[in-house]
């Protein structure tokens, strides 16, 4: 049976039982475990379905899944603020570029975060002071009132210098045709300066910048690992956005 229809059958079984093994899932559909447990991590990375122990369950009945742990009244950026925390290790090296959705980002982290952070954000340094176990490092460059973000030649040369373990991108537009595109060139040269030193990227996004597109080009889908927004993760808004090699939180 081809993949496609395996797919099928394992989200239809999940939708009609509440949950299915590997075993049966296996002896259903005539393959090996080996393969449905690859079907499994596959759906579950595109937010499809939730793995656990022996098979798989529906999203929705998930105990432990994010949307079940929040309060359904936090607005869009907070709720994106508290699925990043998913993403964070001790001791990690992490870029964060401009934008409210980033800031708010940072009023999540946990207080003992114990975490590098190296920025372009001027509004993000003070929200970061509180965290006593955070370096705080400030890009140089020309800073817009505006945005709030240094930008510039000097900006994108002083991101060179560093290999991070996850960049934490704030995006102003996202769609399958253009991937990341960006509103204002200087704010997409620096995110095309922090890509080059990143070792796992993740978009964080409002579901409102999905399906849209801005003038100046960031980079294509291929480029991003994650993909972070406020919607349960099986919302039929993101199915655009599945099967990219993205995991989508």
């Amino acid at each position: 049976m081809i993949r496609e229809k395996r797919f099928e059958h394992i989200i239809s079984s999940l939708k009609n039982k509440g949950m299915a093994s590997y075993t049966e899932l296996s002896a259903a559909l005539s393959v090996s475990e080996d393969t449905i447990r690859r079907d499994i991590d596959y759906l579950h990375e595109n937010g499809l379905l939730s793995k656990v122990r022996g098979g798989a369950i529906p999203r929705d009945k998930n105990p432990l899944s994010f949307q079940d742990r929040t309060n359904f009244h936090a607005t869009e950026k907070e709720v994106i603020g508290m699925k990043v925390q998913s993403l964070l290790k001790p001791g990690m090296s992490i870029f964060m570029d401009g934008g409210t959705t980033i800031c708010t980002v940072a009023e999540y982290l946990p207080i003992n975060a114990s975490l590098r952070i190296i920025t372009n954000n001027i509004a993000l340094v003070p929200l970061l002071d509180r965290f006593r176990n955070v370096e705080i490092i400030v890009l140089g460059g020309n800073y817009d009132r505006n945005t709030q973000t240094n930008t510039g030649a000097r900006t994108c040369d002083e991101a060179a210098d560093f290999v991070v373990d996850l960049y934490l991108m704030g995006t102003c537009a996202i769609s399958t045709d253009f991937g990341i595109t960006s509103a204002i060139r200087e704010d997409g040269a620096v995110k095309k300066a922090m890509l080059k030193g990143s070792k796992t990227v993740a978009v964080v996004v409002n579901s409102n910048k999905i399906g849209t597109v801005e003038p100046f080009v960031v980079c294509n889908l291929q480029h991003v690992n994650v993909l972070v927004t406020e919607l349960p993760s099986d919302d039929s808004k993101l199915d655009d956005l599945r099967f990219k090699k993205l995991k989508i939180i």
